[in-house]
């Protein structure tokens, strides 16, 4: 079950983190925000896999043509997801934006069912019925007809991109066929050195400014990175051990943090009807759990 730990690990350190690019995205740009979590992270990871080897047999991954082509989906797709979710932000308050991205466990179901073999009780689709009420919730307004079209949309793509990044990172790390932490750590650099090269190439080509104001923010910066590997490196050791969609569905337990950092910490007001939406997300999760 150690599966549970590193995944309740992941979730308080994505909490912090998503409040720390959340108040970040007040001052840097999109594109500059999302670069925020992988531009520091990539030495962060490496001491992480030679710490392993130091303590462990050495093991030699092979990578392969199929590898490599997971690893850039995967990757590209994180980066679209961390880019929605740094707009959601902007979209709504911080609760909301982490609570309608939580559409990931509930796509990571499917998915893993259809793609990749999963298989889920009828108590597991009763919990995906209440996570997609949660999220019909979360993106209303004060009345039905006052639904947010745009808001629902961005969650669910967002969702969307982080289940399917989560569902090829668990297929890269079987691809290895070595011991799991090594394999997880091993996709971990991989993803990581991609993310922080397309995306700094990118941000260099077209929006070079962004680099300036991530100097003015170094420690914010800094901050995020490091909080973000630390997090990854629990994601993805859950994820080669455990299904994603269980580890997503546990991982919905974000959402109590994230009420919490949302009220006490950066003074967002939580109405009812989002909190409700928040637990039904929650609630979601324990029924998923138990299937």
């Amino acid at each position: 079950m150690s599966w549970i730990l590193f995944t309740l690990g992941a979730v308080i350190m994505q909490t912090v983190r998503n409040a720390l690019q959340s108040k970040l995205s007040g001052s840097v740009s999109t594109s500059g925000v999302t670069l925020s979590r992988f531009i520091l992270a990539p030495p962060i990871a490496l001491v992480y896999l030679l710490m392993l080897y130091s303590n462990s047999a050495s093991q030699q991954p092979q990578f392969t043509g199929s590898f490599i082509t997971v690893i850039l989906c995967a990757s590209l797709l994180q980066i679209a997801a961390t880019s929605l979710m740094v707009i959601l932000f902007k979209q709504k308050n911080f609760a909301i934006g982490a609570g309608l991205a939580k559409s990931e466990a509930l796509v990571a179901g499917g998915g893993g069912m259809l793609f990749f073999g999963s298989y889920l009780t009828p108590l597991g689709w009763v919990g995906i019925v209440i996570g997609g009420i949660a999220v019909f919730v979360l993106s209303s307004g004060n009345r039905i007809h006052g639904i947010s079209a745009k808001t629902m949309v961005l969650g669910l793509a967002c969702g969307t991109c982080f289940a399917l990044t989560s569902l090829l990172v668990r297929e890269a790390s079987h691809m290895l066929d070595i011991q799991y932490t090594l394999a997880a750590a091993w996709v971990l650099l991989w993803v990581l050195c991609v993310q922080a090269i397309a995306l700094s190439g990118y941000i260099l080509l077209t929006k070079p400014f962004v680099f300036k104001q991530l100097v003015n923010a170094k420690k914010q910066v800094l901050a995020i990175s490091t909080v973000s590997c630390l997090g990854s490196i629990c994601w993805f050791t859950a994820m080669a051990l455990q299904h994603v969609a269980l580890v997503k569905t546990l991982g919905q337990l974000e959402v109590l943090l994230t009420l919490l950092l949302s009220h006490y910490w950066l003074k967002n007001a939580v109405t009812k009807r989002e909190i409700v939406g928040l637990l039904l997300i929650g609630l979601a999760a324990v029924f998923v759990m138990w299937a």
